[in-house]
Formats: C-alpha cells, sequence, structure tokens
C-alpha cells in the first residue's frame, strides 16, 4: 500500500518554506502603535496658561511694592535733607554738674541699699529747634552692676537754652548676686576710689514753629566719674572732672533697638 504523503500545514511561500505570518506584520512582539493604532495622533500637554498668569500676577505686584517702597524711603530722604539744610539740627549736650553719694551699704543677706544726688545740665544749642523730653530712666552703674535707679520728670527745653535737671535716687533691699557683692566689695575699699557710670534713657520730640517731629529714643551715658563711699552722715561728693557724656540716637524697628 503506497504510503500518503499529506501536504505541509505551512504554505510555501515564493518557494521559501515556513516563514512566519508575521514577517509581513513587523516584528515581534508588537509595538504601542500596532497595538492602539499607528494614525492615533500623539498626546501633547496643554499648557497651564491659569498658572503662568497667577505668576504674572505675583511678579507685577512684588515689583510694585518694591517701587512704592523706594519712592517712600526717596521722598524720606529728600525732606531730611531739606530740614538740616534749613534747620541745621544739632543733638543736645549734657554734663554732670554734681554727684553726691550719701550711703551705699551692703547686707549680709546680699541686698543693696543706696542714695545719691545727681544734677546734670542739658543744653540745647540749637537756634530754631524746641527739644521736648518724655520722663527721663536715670540709671548708676558700677562695673556695669546696676547700683540706683530713678526718674526725671519730663521737661521742654526752648532754643539755645540750658537747664539744670535733678534727680535724687535711692534704692532699699536691692537683691545682687554673690559675684556682684564680691566686686562691689573690692572696689569700696579700693584707694581709687568706686567706679561709676551713669545712663539716661528717654525720648524726645523737635519742634519747629506748629510743626513736631515723632518720639526719637536717645541715650546718654557719663562715665569718666568715681567716687568713695562715706562711712558717716555726710554725703561723699563724686569726682566728676574727668566725666564725659555722649549722646546717641536710638532707633527701633519692630523689635530691635539701634
Amino acid at each position: 500500500m503506497a504510503d500518503r504523503v499529506y501536504p505541509s500545514s505551512k504554505p510555501v511561500t515564493n518557494g521559501t518554506a515556513g516563514a512566519p505570518t508575521t514577517a509581513a506584520n513587523g516584528a515581534f512582539p508588537a509595538t504601542k502603535a500596532q497595538l492602539y493604532g499607528a494614525t492615533r495622533p500623539a498626546y501633547r500637554p496643554q499648557a497651564h496658561n491659569r498658572r503662568r498668569h497667577s505668576r504674572s500676577c505675583c511678579c507685577s505686584c512684588c515689583i510694585w511694592i518694591t517701587f512704592l517702597l523706594f519712592f517712600i524711603i526717596l521722598l524720606v530722604a529728600i525732606a531730611g535733607a531739606i530740614f538740616y539744610v534749613l534747620y541745621r539740627p544739632h543733638r543736645p549736650s549734657f554734663s554732670v554738674t554734681n554727684f553726691k553719694v550719701s550711703y551705699l551699704n551692703l547686707t549680709s543677706s546680699s541686698t543693696l541699699n543706696s542714695k545719691f544726688d545727681l544734677n546734670i545740665t542739658a543744653k540745647n544749642p540749637n537756634k530754631k529747634l524746641v527739644y521736648i523730653y518724655n520722663p527721663i530712666t536715670v540709671s548708676i552703674l558700677s562695673n556695669d552692676i546696676d547700683i540706683g535707679d530713678g526718674t526725671i520728670p519730663s521737661f521742654v527745653q526752648d532754643k539755645k537754652n540750658t537747664t539744670l535737671l535733678k534727680a535724687a535716687i535711692t534704692n532699699t533691699g536691692k537683691a545682687l548676686d554673690s559675684t556682684s557683692v564680691s566686686t562691689l566689695k573690692t572696689d569700696i575699699k579700693s584707694k581709687n576710689g568706686l567706679p561709676l557710670k551713669i545712663e539716661l534713657n528717654t525720648k524726645v520730640k523737635a519742634k519747629v514753629g506748629g510743626l513736631k517731629t515723632p518720639n526719637i529714643g536717645i541715650r546718654v551715658t557719663c562715665d569718666g566719674i568715681s567716687a568713695t563711699v562715706p562711712t558717716g552722715k555726710t554725703a561723699a561728693t563724686a569726682s566728676t572732672s574727668n566725666a564725659k557724656c555722649k549722646v546717641d540716637i536710638r532707633i527701633k524697628i519692630w523689635k530691635w533697638t539701634f
């Protein structure tokens, strides 16, 4: 019986047997273009016009705010220059006229009792400016240790005027730390006397005709003073021949003082 020869299951194409049918359709595995259709348009993200618009608005606001601040600073500088040219303002000057120590006692419980009598002369050298002083806080220091505090009432100082300021400074039971007590005891026994410094802190306005400036902080520091502590009831006069007073303008911006 003759053997039957069945035809191959894979047809012969162009004389080549067994060629895969995918050869005519491209590479295997199929690409995304073949899966989803090569004619599908590619995705193009749209521009975020709203975000760009908000950014441009913020930039414009920042530019305008910066310009406005610069313009205000420029106006203030011009006004200050005109004021200076017209009135030639000068700072007030201070000098220690008299300073007496009535008593200064340190107790066994590290407390301080003290009494000082202070005379200070304030001068207004300006011909067109009147100074209006707020109450003045007075501090007596020795090697940066606060040994006395007091106040001087507010006052008005006219043009080219000299004013004598008096203050009686008394402290009772002022608590000190052990280091401060030891330093004061050493200075009291010193032959050179107790070194003293006076600090005045206040705010002042300048008046020109009917116009007044805002309050400006000033600090007056007078050092170069020495005194001996009296042992009896007679007050001791401090040496003020080398005393020099310096006036500093203090400007406060928010929480910082310059």
